[in-house]
């Protein structure tokens, strides 16, 4: 019998209907859940009732706990008549159950239960998943009523899919539960969870591809006047994947049998593992050795560690060959014996490669095997070697830790040093804001007794600090009511330390007390709900003498409210390329949507990054992010054309999110014949995919320049060949998301400043680069500010003028319509002029047809440009980015540090240049406000005598246009704003000579 328990604890409903016929109900609540039933106490005459009840039902098959669904029914309970009148139910499905420390108390709004029927008003719950053994089950009522509750739910009305956006009545706030539509399968694993629920494993691989040579073909992606270089163009490619040629999105299948990872070409791969020896003869004076296994196979060699003083040694390590580099056709394993000048040869097992067995998964790993080593004359001598040797795929368990010959480093080829090359998947841990509201102090103590204290809080997580502003106690109970937020990552290993100090004198702070609260015991929240306050005592930052406290009768205290958001998405990115839009509380997060499917093939024509024996190389690997998910690829060695062919996966919850695919230069390897690099990996470049962009099935397959820019320019290091299919799951659930506000509803509800989310952004970027630094091999900090983006805030003239000319692109058509309708009052065409006016008497006639007409147009233009809709995602274009012709000094302020580290001449030459640009901005927005300030004084009697013809004319106006019909006056308007140029004159209209003569107060600026 399974242990899991599913607690659920009745808090409180608010707001419930008047059932008695007396304003008020007496109401129970109902739980239903796996044929199981509990019910709470009845609060008599109370619409606001109160339980705090914990209930705890028996999961009796966690694999089905997807599709089993809690209701919780609200009654009230008439005793006279035994009668039970329905206030409204909550209905939770298992998708949405969290373990207990993921567990939020939620209001949830009551739910109908028939088309006829009227609820209103919230039930709290707290539902949460816990295999406790110390925990008993609640004592269950009888079955039967269970049963008869799941008829009369089969005979309710269906709910398809409910809102799920959050309402606020005062201080609660309710939460719309979305039911789960998808298949099990489709659930996204819980990560970080003690308690394992039934989940679908999301597969990756490592897939390599042979592609025979195909014709590229260009597409372009923007206006012919945004177009860029064809060397710089998207090229679209049709190769031969696992599961057939792909041509114009779609997989042509072949004739062999289908591969799992079909979005790269099966390689054929010999594995060799070496799991340990026996008996092997002494070949020192001290009558030992130090082994190692030397695996050979025509010029690739790979070398394990060597053990020290062993003679039975263990290694279990994996080797891997490429078959199609393969130029011999026997392999030797070659046991040695470490030594200072020459190492000895110890024996040798050979296998003709012809003779070794294929191993296609799901087969189970081949059985390591004993083999007698042999002298170099081929007889058996002491000692035997354990190994297994086998052909397989990139789909075998082996290959993602396996040493590779194709990321072999001619440094160290050992097995040890391939650590730093292997292929990885990391999981960035999951990050929470913390609220650290600073609302008073009590009883502060300073330690210049004659002075009233100037006391501020300081409060640190880590390298973080926050401060409020200082506050001169004049009764020692400083008020400051200011909000301090953080981000901290899970697990909490960091303590909230937040001290009261005194400002004494300039750069002279002394500490009054301070507080230590870990960060494990605060409470956590999923929406705006009032936390409720505590006072802490503090300590003194010193030494004090037991009796000395023994004396004091008290202590200064600090009143805050701590607590840890889930209701917010922590922003770790910029905000244009996010790839994950979900809260941090789990219990919010709602089933995927699709799954992204990325396979990265290979590179072509990289720039050298580094010089090796004489000539330049490059050591690269790519790093894949979407979501909490990242990956790296295996670092292939030496190579400037190199094949990475590995497969990977993510569930897509949102399609707004960026797909960020960068290539690197490996600089750990070593130091010898290496240049110019340091120890920071150096960018080489990568390629953003927005998932919205893309066809639902559609393979695409693209080779996408890495275009870098540079202090001399933009230079392009390469192309990256990549394939990518995004399948979605849930359509209905896809539209729908649409619908849904961007961010989670906490963004809207208690809205961030801008200073607020680029200081909190820099602080979770540094805190994933912190924890994904520390994994083997480790992601480095500056490929993870690379990928985030984390420079993307900061001032560049080129990106101000990228940005101008994107907004005028965005009023082109504006412009457009301007310039035509100008064309069409001047009669430039007669008749497009004339069919302009039958039009607009049309519509003056019949204004029902102005709306219908609008749309049906729209409709139109959207129906004609979908033949020309892309069919290929987006990628960066140097002219949209004003990188093409910039000028090299605003190429050396992009890449300036912050501060600068310029000479002052050049800071100088640089600040008037801004100044002169601010001037002229300066000077059109005074213009503006200029405009809108005269028409305020339309009617303030600023100038009376404008005023006095304004007001007499409105007079006149408002006679003419109550006798006259607004058809008449509409159509007037039109003719004389249309009129023909020779009743025109080229000195400016009345209203208009009118309107610049009015005042504004230009005249009070200084």
């Amino acid at each position: 019998m399974s242990n899991l328990k599913l607690g659920v604890e009745v808090v409180s409903a608010h707001n419930l209907l008047p059932k008695d016929g007396q304003g008020s109900s007496s109401a129970v609540v109902e739980l239903y859940f796996d044929k199981q039933r509990f019910r709470t106490t009845v609060k008599e005459k109370d619409l606001n009732p109160v339980w705090n009840e914990s209930f705890y039902f028996n999961i009796s098959d966690p694999s089905i706990l997807h599709n089993l669904t809690l209701d919780a029914c609200i009654y009230n309970d008439v005793k006279a008549t035994h009668s039970r009148p329905f206030l409204g139910k909550v209905s939770l499905s298992g998708t949405s159950f969290v373990p207990y420390s993921d567990a939020v108390v939620l209001h949830y709004p009551l739910e109908k239960r028939g088309v006829f029927s009227r609820v209103r008003g919230e039930l709290g719950l707290k539902v949460y998943i816990t295999d406790d053994p110390s925990i008993k089950l609640s004592s269950p009522h009888p079955a039967e009523d269970a049963r008869a509750h799941a008829q009369s739910i089969l005979n309710s009305e269906p709910n398809t899919y409910s809102n799920v956006e959050t309402k606020s009545t005062q201080s609660r706030h309710t939460f719309y539960h979305l039911p789960n539509s998808n298949p099990p399968q489709q659930q996204q694993q819980q990560q970080n969870s003690p308690i394992v629920l039934p989940h679908h494993v999301t597969k990756y691989g490592a897939d390599e591809m042979k592609a025979e040579p195909q014709p590229l073909k260009l597409v372009r992606m923007y206006s012919a006047s945004s177009a860029q270089p064809v060397d710089y163009a998207l090229k679209e490619t049709r190769p031969f994947l696992g599961g057939g040629q792909v041509v114009g999105g779609r997989v042509i299948r072949s004739d062999k049998a289908a591969w799992t990872y079909d979005l790269v070409e099966q390689m054929h791969f010999l594995f060799i593992r070496v799991v340990k020896a026996r008996d092997l003869p002494a070949m020192d004076v001290t009558g030992s050795l130090d082994p190692y296994v030397e695996v050979k196979i025509g010029n690739y060699k790979g070398v394990t560690k060597h053990i020290e003083k062993q003679q039975n040694p263990t290694w279990n390590v994996v080797f891997a060959f490429s078959k199609e580099r393969m130029q011999a056709s026997v392999l030797e394993v070659v046991v040695k014996d470490k030594d200072l000048i020459k190492d000895d040869f110890v024996g040798v097992v050979r296998f003709d490669l012809n003779e070794v067995p294929k191993r296609v998964p799901p087969d189970s790993p081949l059985a390591p095997e004993w083999y007698r080593l042999e002298d170099k004359k081929g007889e058996k001598i002491k000692g035997e070697l354990m190994l297994s040797v086998w052909i397989g795929t990139q789909a075998d368990e082996a290959f993602p830790d396996a040493w590779h010959s194709d990321a072999a480093t001619p440094i160290d080829s050992s097995a040890a040093a391939s650590s730093l090359i292997h292929s990885k998947v990391y999981q960035a841990p999951r990050l929470w804001y913390v609220r650290v509201n600073v609302v008073e102090a009590q009883d502060l103590v300073p330690t210049e007794k004659n002075r009233f204290p100037d006391a501020y809080v300081k409060a640190q997580i880590g390298n973080q600090v926050m401060k409020t502003k200082a506050v001169q106690a004049r009764m020692f109970n400083p008020f400051w009511n200011e909000d301090l937020m953080f981000v901290v990552a899970e697990p909490f290993e960091d303590h909230l330390v937040i001290t009261v100090e005194d400002r004494v004198g300039p750069g002279k702070d002394e500490i009054i007390g301070r507080v230590i609260i870990p960060l494990s015991i605060v409470e956590r929240r999923a929406d705006d709900r009032v936390i409720h306050s505590r006072w802490f005592n503090l300590e003194k930052p010193v030494v004090v003498d037991v009796d000395q406290l023994n004396k004091e009768k008290f202590s200064s205290k600090l009143h805050l409210r701590v607590c840890l958001d889930g209701g917010y998405h922590v922003l770790d990115e910029s905000t244009h390329y996010s790839s994950d839009l979900r809260p941090s509380a789990k219990q919010l997060w709602k089933p995927p949507i699709g799954v992204l499917e990325l396979g990265i093939l290979n590179s072509v024509g990289l720039h050298p990054m580094k010089t090796r024996d004489g000539k330049g190389t490059s050591d690269t690997y790519c790093v894949a992010k979407y979501g909490h998910k990242w990956v790296r690829t295996r670092t292939i060695v030496d190579n400037l054309c190199p094949k990475y062919n590995e497969q990977y996966t993510w569930e897509v919850f949102d399609p707004a999110t960026v797909l960020i695919v960068g290539v690197f230069d490996n600089s750990q390897l070593g130091e010898k014949g290496s240049t110019g690099g340091g120890n920071k990996d150096l960018k080489i470049g990568k390629v953003r995919i927005r998932i919205s962009t893309l066809e639902t099935g559609r393979v695409y397959t693209h080779s996408y320049p890495l275009l870098v820019l540079h202090p001399t320019g933009v230079k392009k290091m390469g192309e990256l060949h990549l394939a990518i299919r995004f399948t979605c799951v849930s359509f209905v659930n896809m539209l729908y998301i649409y619908s849904r506000p961007l961010l989670p509803k906490m963004h809207y509800v208690r809205p961030f400043t801008i200073m607020q989310l680029d200081v909190l952004r820099h602080q979770a970027v540094n805190i994933v680069a912190a924890r994904l630094g520390r994994a083997e091999p480790p992601l480095r900090k500056e490929v993870i500010e690379y990928m985030s983006d984390v420079d993307s805030h900061l001032w560049s003239m080129r990106r101000s003028k990228a940005n101008f000319f994107r907004l005028m692109s965005v009023f082109s058509g504006l412009f457009a319509v301007g310039k035509w309708f100008g064309d069409v009052c001047l009669w430039r065409n007669p008749i497009t002029t004339v069919l302009v006016h039958v039009l607009f008497i049309m519509l003056v006639c019949f204004p029902e047809l102005i709306l219908p007409t609008v749309f049906l147009y729209m409709f139109l233009i959207g129906i004609w440009n979908y033949r020309y809709r892309p069919r290929y995602p987006p990628h960066m274009n140097i002219k949209i980015s004003q990188a093409e012709a910039v000028h090299p000094d605003e190429l050396d302020e992009e890449f300036d540090t912050f501060p600068t580290s310029r000479n002052p001449e050049l800071v100088r030459m640089r600040y008037d240049r801004l100044r002169s640009l601010a001037g002229r901005i300066q000077t059109v927005v005074g213009d503006i406000a200029t405009q809108g300030e005269r028409v305020q004084s339309l009617v303030s009697w600023r100038d009376p005598r404008a005023t006095a013809i304004l007001v007499t004319f409105c007079l006149v106006a408002a006679i003419v246009l109550y006798v006259t019909p607004f058809q008449v006056v509409a159509a007037l308007a039109g003719v004389y704003v249309m009129r023909h140029p020779r009743f025109r004159h080229r000195l400016p209209s009345v209203p208009v000579s009118f309107f610049r003569r009015l005042p504004a107060r230009t005249d009070s600026m200084l």
